[in-house]
């Protein structure tokens, strides 16, 4: 029987993990609800419970993410990109090589979270510039940016805290490159992999924004159900819509003629010219282009249309078609300006909409702007939209004029999914932002200066030379991720204190036995990684760290093997949108389900414990 202090331990990660994975309350309030148990179950002193807020690791993280809000706001990365984007010439795998060369180094300098939030709007721009479909890129890049964060202590902020725990326990902490060989292995192997397959493995969906994109006509656009009682119920596509998106090359919709004979009963009065059908989603599956036009309609079928409002009234009263609810306000306000733009915006960590639901939202009378739709978990929502609690990742297509967007998504941390030739904004400051940068980088790499000096010098080098003002640097804190580590560091604490760290080792040994130092390895590898598809990378970092240095000391080796095994296992979610949040922030804009996340994720999941477990140790001598 494990003694009382342990099992109320496990009590508290238990529920607080629960917590963080289910999003039931938002981190900030998982995080102090955590630090409050420990001390008032008198498992931690207050100091110790607080510890994470003063934290160094907790301090690089948030003076890292203001450096890479510098160079965001510079466009530097956009400018590079959208260069060598010239290059593809409309090739997918030679544009997937192009999206790898850019952003593995620099998501080796920068936290890879700005970095994909950065990239998201490019590749966007890059796929309507070709007539690419984003869905193949998206992913992608959220594993590009993964795989870059391997190379670099500043890559990642769990290279960061594993470092910072390890200097707290009696060890030497890790220089910036300590890891690089692998970091640059790993990189090659998983870039090549997706360069070479992931084109092959990922749908070939079109977002909702990107259909908009097909029909400058369009004032709106809204999903429609088929009931039984529909006039469309039973008939074939093309017999109702005389517009259907083809999503060709000349992005020109199928126009319908067709002659009745004399003798044929007169169908129902079809749709207004002005509404296109854009696709039909059945049972999750999503029916666009040729396959879109044979589909005969069946009950509890949605219609995704577009079209002026009163057409699409027209539409939904003659056909007996059912509006969602969440639309319905918005849709028969009526005359909508032409000049407002459809946009998807993605909810961003720390965004303070998180965990509301729609009808709370008053975005309409905030800001000007509509909600026409919602992508959750990578599918479009339709039943119970108005309580719908929103989560990191989410997608909202929202419709105004393109101040309030901005306004809107500022406001409420989200990112608009759009081109970005109008989004670059200080042009002559970027050069300024990529020598800050890399002195930083130059400074951690020949003098003995800490990261935590170094990456808040850099960031107050950027609000004094303009780069960035005080404000922005503020936004660009991401307080869940702080408020993650400052929750969970204690943790790491507890988990000493209380012994259970040496019950974990006690256990691991029990069934793995002391003879083979490789299979305690292999089995450690594989455990951080199957957590981090779960947890959050950084909360996996904080519970095995410690039990890798214990392990280490039983077994009478050198810590660093199992070390860098909880880096780079911590870092390795791939078939998962929930371990990462790259992958869930590209969830939305790429249309993702979580089966695609599997079908590429699990073959570079295992290609990668196959590079760590025969690398590790060749490294790192057992």
């Amino acid at each position: 029987m494990l003694p009382v202090d342990q099992l109320l331990l496990i009590a508290i990660i238990l529920l607080s993990t629960t917590l963080y994975v289910t999003s039931w309350l938002p981190t900030e309030i998982t995080a102090l609800g955590t630090i409050v148990a420990l001390m008032a179950t008198g498992l931690l002193e207050p100091g110790d419970a607080l510890s994470g807020f003063s934290s160094t690791a907790t301090i690089t993280v948030g003076a890292m993410f203001i450096l890479s809000a510098g160079l965001m706001r510079t466009g530097a990365l956009e400018m590079i990109t959208l260069y060598l984007g010239r290059f593809a010439q409309g090739s997918a795998r030679r544009l997937l090589l192009l999206l790898a060369l850019v952003e593995i180094p620099v998501s080796a300098f920068m936290n890879n979270t700005p970095v994909v939030v950065m990239m998201i709007p490019v590749v966007v721009s890059l796929c309507r510039q070709y007539n690419l479909r984003p869905s193949k890129f998206l992913l992608p890049v959220s594993y590009f940016a993964v795989l870059g964060g391997t190379v670099t202590l500043l890559g990642t902020s769990t290279n960061i805290l594993v470092s910072d725990l390890y200097h707290k326990a009696g060890g030497s902490g890790l220089g910036l490159f300590d890891f690089t060989a692998l970091g640059l292995v790993y990189a090659a192997v998983g870039g090549g992999f997706l360069v070479l397959f992931g084109h092959r493995l990922l749908p070939n969906d079109s977002p909702l924004a990107t259909l908009t994109h097909l029909h400058t006509h369009a004032t709106y656009l809204t999903e429609m159900v088929v009931a039984a009682e529909s006039k469309v119920n039973g008939r074939q596509v093309t017999a109702v819509f005389e517009q259907i998106a083809l999503h060709s090359r000349s992005h020109t919709p199928l126009r319908r003629h067709r002659r009745l004979h004399s003798g044929e009963p007169r169908p129902p009065q079809p749709p207004p010219a002005s509404v296109t059908l854009l696709e039909v989603l059945r049972d999750g599956q999503r029916y666009q282009a040729e396959p879109l036009q044979k589909l005969i309609l069946q009950p509890a079928d949605i219609l995704l249309v577009s079209g002026p409002p009163k057409d699409l009234l027209l539409l939904q009263q003659t056909h007996q078609l059912s509006l969602a609810t969440v639309f319905e306000d918005t849709l028969k306000a009526g005359n909508l300006d032409l000049k407002e733009q459809v946009m998807e915006a993605v909810i961003m960590p720390g965004s303070e909409i998180v965990g509301n639901s729609l009808k709370q939202l008053q975005l309409h009378s905030r800001f000007g702007v509509k909600i026409m739709g919602i992508q959750h978990q990578g599918s479009q929502q339709m039943q119970g939209l108005r309580d719908q609690r929103l989560i990191v990742g989410d997608v909202l297509l929202l419709q105004g004029e393109t101040v309030n967007l901005r306004t809107a998504a500022a406001s409420c941390r989200m990112l608009l999914v759009e081109g970005v030739e109008e989004s670059l904004i200080r042009k002559t400051k970027n050069t300024t932002a990529l020598l800050i940068m890399g002195l930083v980088v130059a400074l951690a790499t020949f003098t003995e200066i800490p990261i935590v000096t170094l990456s808040l010098a850099g960031a107050m080098t950027l609000m004094l030379t303009r780069c960035l003002r005080v404000d922005e640097a503020a936004a660009s804190l991401e307080v869940p991720t702080l408020m993650l580590l400052a929750g969970t560091i204690p943790i790491g604490l507890a988990m000493e204190s209380t012994g259970l760290v040496q019950t974990l080792v006690d256990s691991l040994v029990s069934v793995v036995g002391l003879s083979n130092p490789h299979l305690f390895l292999v089995v450690f590898y594989i455990l951080t990684a199957l957590l981090t598809e779960l947890l959050s990378n950084n909360a996996v970092a904080v519970l095995l760290t410690p039990v890798a240095l214990s392990l280490a000391a039983t077994l009478a080796i050198d810590p660093m093997p199992l070390l860098v095994a909880v880096i780079f296992g911590a870092s390795a979610s791939f078939m998962t949108p929930f371990g990462y949040q790259t992958n869930a922030i590209v969830m939305g804009p790429g249309g993702y389900k979580f089966v695609d996340y599997l079908r590429i994720g699990l073959p570079l999941q295992l290609l990668m414990v196959l590079i760590a477990s025969s690398h590790i140790p060749v490294l790192w001598p057992l």
